[in-house]
């Protein structure tokens, strides 16, 4: 009997040891924003204190997370996402490309205010250099809503990292139950959940019953795919917006150049249209060495060769890419060449 019963425990400790997976590691970085805000009272959902919260009281508030994966957490930083700088996106970078680089990490879920979430993913889609998943991931209203958003959408990207579906697609956004990509998601509402689209070349997938379900996925560069380094830098060439309007005029395009510019991004009218009295500063802007961009304040459609001047004032275009995504993009083209056609072929790749 006390052999057999010694056999029986073997035997249901050899099953448990072959039967057990370990989880799949996911490294969590918090920058603050809504998820991490709170207010004075549980149905306040503007006015609040952005990134008040810290990261290990994120992971606390959704414990059926650790069903999934091996959590842990890291503070980058506490900010509203209006307040995001190019030194927190490097150090976002150089710290998602050292996790990845470690065979024992499966994956990276960053909490981001919503404000410039879109720019920080894009940034990130060109500069880490990994096909693991990244995952960003945000809320609308505070930690302390009666109906937060922040819980569940913090569940579903800890799940997505952990996915290996994910692998491959770049950087991924999980708000609101779905999947999107980070070069063509933007903002599209101030307040409702449902904020984060990719209106015009769609959303990359949803989640439903707890599950991932991808239906699309991007044929630009990305990730492992990018050629841009962003290890041995401290800072990023100053590229500027300039958002065309009726009456508008060269005034702000010659304060940018003045303020040390080495682009401007023309947020352009319809088609990537500028004012006439625009015109004169561009091509001064041109003429010595900075890089214009024409896109548009049009939420769809892209921005491609157009007005004939426009080309011979050295415009280039920005594709389907917004203002503030070509915006990303011309800052890194910048850290690589000045060459305005190495660059255009750069909105044409990414």
């Amino acid at each position: 009997m006390h052999f057999g019963h010694k056999l029986i425990t073997f035997a249901v400790g050899l099953a448990i040891a072959v039967g057990a997976q370990a989880l799949p590691q996911v490294k969590i970085l918090a920058t603050g924003g809504t998820i991490a805000g709170t207010a004075s009272s549980s149905t306040q959902m503007t006015g609040y204190k952005a990134g008040n919260l810290g990261v290990q009281v994120l992971i606390n508030a959704v414990p059926q997370i650790k069903q999934y994966a091996e959590v842990s957490g890291e503070q980058v930083s506490n900010i509203g996402s209006e307040n995001m700088t190019d030194k927190i996106w490097l150090k976002l970078a150089k710290r998602c490309n050292e996790l990845l680089a470690d065979p024992n990490v499966s994956g990276i879920v960053i909490t981001h205010g919503t404000d410039t979430l879109e720019e920080t993913a894009y940034f990130l889609n060109l500069t880490v250099h990994s096909d693991k998943p990244i995952v960003i991931v945000g809320a609308m209203r505070p930690a302390t809503a009666i109906s937060a958003d922040g819980p569940i959408n913090l569940l579903n990207a800890v799940k997505l990292a952990a996915d290996p579906q994910s692998k491959g697609r770049g950087v991924l956004i999980a708000m609101n139950d779905m999947i999107n990509g980070a070069r063509d998601t933007t903002k599209t509402d101030t307040t409702n959940v449902a904020t984060f689209m990719s209106p015009e070349l769609g959303a990359f997938g949803f989640i439903a019953s707890g599950h991932n379900y991808f239906v699309r996925q991007t044929t630009k560069r990305h990730t492992s795919g990018s050629e841009f380094d962003v290890s041995k830098l401290d800072s990023l060439p100053r590229v500027d917006i300039v958002y065309s309007h009726s009456n508008a005029d060269r005034v702000p395009i010659d304060a940018f150049v003045k303020a040390g510019a080495k682009g401007i991004i023309m947020a352009g009218t319809g088609d990537g249209s500028v004012h006439e009295w625009e015109e004169p500063g561009i091509v001064d802007a041109t003429k010595k060495g900075v890089i214009v961009i024409r896109s548009s304040r049009v939420p769809n459609g892209p921005v491609t060769e157009s007005l004939q001047r426009y080309a011979d004032e050295g415009m280039l275009q920005s594709g389907t890419l917004n203002p503030q995504k070509s915006r990303v993009l011309l800052q890194l083209a910048l850290t690589k060449t000045n060459d305005p056609k190495k660059i255009q072929e750069y909105f044409e790749e990414y």
